[in-house]
């Protein structure tokens, strides 16, 4: 009964004398190993199976303190088996009797099929906490470069040693020279390494260059059919193949790199660019799982990394489209030196109604002008290209500032915008060393002296637009030096701050001496600038030390 008990159990059963080597082997457990039962009968199971890792520390402790054990080993057996790797599990007790110790009784089952199914689940786990921390740190901004960033960063070293990410150049962007046929630019917008090759990292295509692909590229092949393209780089005729051209062969052997991934990036049905990562030295080679990882990873940065792409190549247009309608002053007289800035409002709002302008006129006058549109958005910016028209015709005219916005007022009124604006328009007259001032609702202007910044007492009437009128002038001396800066409240405003306390920041600055105008507003918006929620627009203006009364031809 024994016999057929041990016979017929589908647990592999064998017992080891005290040396260790078999004593006896059932049928299971001969099946299991792939060798007759009585081939094992005298022979250690390292003589039997070379290839199995079978805890024989754990076994000798058994036979020396008597106490059970459960071993999982691991290896492969002579067997046939669909694993790459087989698992274990045997329950072991020392044989003894009247005192004497015998040997060691097992009973073995394979669990190859529930350690798969487990490694699997862990590493399952370990993606979906890997794309987790992707998507907290991919993505952040929408800023084309930063994102780019992100993602290099994130997949060194957790896919591979060296991470390139190279996207299509942006539409606006004129190319450098032509691309040969057959040959694909992309833009390098991102390279991570580790340690280990940062310094052969630092000899290749930096972020911000153009690379071309020679045909049939790694690159070229993955944009080719939308899939992930692995090289192992068996010779250097497949290591050259795969490169985006022949000079980088050297790099790739300096950086010991054995093996090379090239992952599509795509969002919305185009594609955006690539991502190719390499492994070098004793990092493994790439499998199908990690293929599977990447191309998961890029997916879900790829989203991000459109509307990166888009806000880009959106906010470009429209800085353009502001530009437009906001053309830099020219030095208008040559007793002027001028200078101006105008940087938008975050990410959201893309143009406004800031404007400023320098009018030359009569007599060696010039009239400068700082302007801004209540509300945001191309309606403002509309609006303020028509009122800057409106205010440019009305300096033709010769009159005094305040009369300007006298009948600039109704003309903003009855332009059908609905969208009030503040002027404030200073005239300086060189000869009578004098501003004039007047204002429509606007921040005081300002004057830098000495590093110091006051705010000049102009009056403020109602904003353009209202219909009131009431526009007075204000007359300052005007000397040679001290800079005039005029600004909108984008400068110094912050939301649910008094704008007594907004304006003491721009008064309490301490700004460099004898330095010039661009300069100057540079450090006035490194200091004030971060924090702000609305466009801000600057314009200095300082009078030469000798004024003249030539205007520029």
């Amino acid at each position: 009964m024994l016999a057929l008990l041990l016979d017929g159990t589908p647990a592999g059963v064998g017992v080891l004398d005290r040396n260790l080597r078999y004593a006896y082997v059932n049928p299971a457990l001969a099946r299991m190993n792939g060798v007759p039962a009585a081939e094992h009968i005298g022979r250690t199971i390292a003589d039997v199976l070379p290839g199995l890792d079978a805890g024989m520390d754990q076994l000798r402790a058994l036979l020396a303190d008597g106490r059970p054990r459960e071993i999982l080993t691991s290896g492969q057996t002579r067997a046939e088996s669909p694993y790459g790797r087989r698992y274990w599990s045997g329950v072991y007790h020392r044989i003894e009797v009247n005192g004497v110790v015998l040997g060691v009784a097992g009973v073995v089952v394979e669990v190859s099929e529930a350690h798969r199914a487990h490694a699997e689940l862990e590493q399952t786990s370990r993606q979906l906490a890997m794309f987790d921390d992707a998507a907290q740190r991919i993505g952040t901004t929408l800023d084309m470069e930063t994102t780019c960033a992100e993602l290099a960063d994130f997949a060194v070293p957790l896919l591979g040693d060296l991470a390139a990410v190279d996207v299509f150049p942006p539409d606006h962007e004129a190319p450098v020279h032509t691309t040969p046929h057959g040959v694909l630019r992309l833009m390098r917008a991102a390279l991570a390494a580790t340690p280990r090759l940062r310094s052969v990292a630092d000899a290749v295509d930096q972020p911000g260059d153009m690379i071309d692909f020679q045909e049939g590229s790694a690159i070229h092949r993955c944009l080719a059919s939308g899939s992930v393209v692995v090289e192992n780089f068996a010779t250097d005729e497949v290591l050259e193949r795969a490169a985006p051209n022949a000079s980088r062969l050297a790099f790739y052997r300096a950086a010991g790199a054995h093996s090379g991934m090239v992952v599509p990036l795509s969002a919305r049905g185009h594609a955006i660019g690539t991502m190719t990562i390499l492994r070098a030295g004793g990092s493994p080679g790439f499998d199908a799982q990690d293929a599977v990882a990447a191309r998961e990873l890029t997916g879900r940065a790829a989203v991000a990394l459109d509307s990166a792409v888009h806000y880009t190549h959106q906010h470009a247009i429209a800085l353009e489209l502001q530009q437009a309608l906001l053309t830099e002053p020219q030095v208008p007289q040559l007793d002027l030196e001028i200078a101006s800035r105008y940087r938008p409002a975050g990410s959201s709002v893309l143009v406004g109604g800031d404007w400023f302008d320098a009018i030359p006129l009569s007599g060696g006058r010039t009239l400068q002008v700082m302007g801004d549109v209540m509300g945001h958005g191309v309606e403002a910016a509309v609006a303020m290209s028509h009122y800057r028209s409106m205010l440019r015709a009305l300096a033709d005219t010769d009159l005094a500032p305040h009369d300007i916005l006298t009948r600039l007022d109704p003309m903003v009124s009855a332009a059908g915008f609905e969208r009030a604006a503040t002027c404030l328009l200073a005239i300086l007259d060189p000869a009578a060393g004098e501003w004039v001032f007047a204002n429509a609702g606007h921040l005081p202007p300002a004057l830098v002296e000495a590093g110091r910044v006051r705010l000049l007492d102009v009056p403020a009437g109602p904003p353009l637009g209202t219909n009131i009128g009431g526009y007075s002038a204000t007359t300052v001396p005007a000397p040679a030096g001290p800079v005039l800066l005029m600004y909108t409240d984008g400068l110094v405003e912050r939301r649910g701050e008094d704008i007594d306390a907004s304006l003491a920041r721009l008064t309490g600055l301490d700004l460099p001496r004898d330095t010039g105008l661009e300069e100057l507003l540079d450090t006035v918006l490194d200091a004030l600038a971060p924090g702000a929620e609305d466009d801000i627009a600057l314009l200095a203006s300082r009078q030469r030390p000798d004024p003249g009364t030539k205007e520029r031809p």
